[in-house]
């Protein structure tokens, strides 16, 4: 009556399809972090602005006050 399959259609069949959505999702997640790169992770952004800022800093570019004044807006 169930075919040979076992327990209502779920044998290794069942065991593959849910295989291969876990691996579709993963290969979904792993191709968002490559095209976005460190953007989706934590805290990869405001340690780039506060290079920057220092950067400019360093060239002249801005003022210690203004320095002072986004560095405090960036939370550090």
């Amino acid at each position: 009556m169930m075919g040979g399959y076992g327990m209502g259609g779920f044998g290794f069949g069942g065991i593959f399809m849910i295989l291969w959505w876990i691996l579709i999702i993963v290969g979904i997640v792993v191709l968002l972090k490559w095209l976005f790169g460190p953007g989706l992770s934590h805290g990869g952004g405001s340690d780039r602005a506060l290079d920057i800022l220092k950067e400019r800093y360093a060239r002249g570019e801005i003022d210690e006050q203004e320095y002072r004044q986004k560095k405090q807006d960036l939370g550090q």
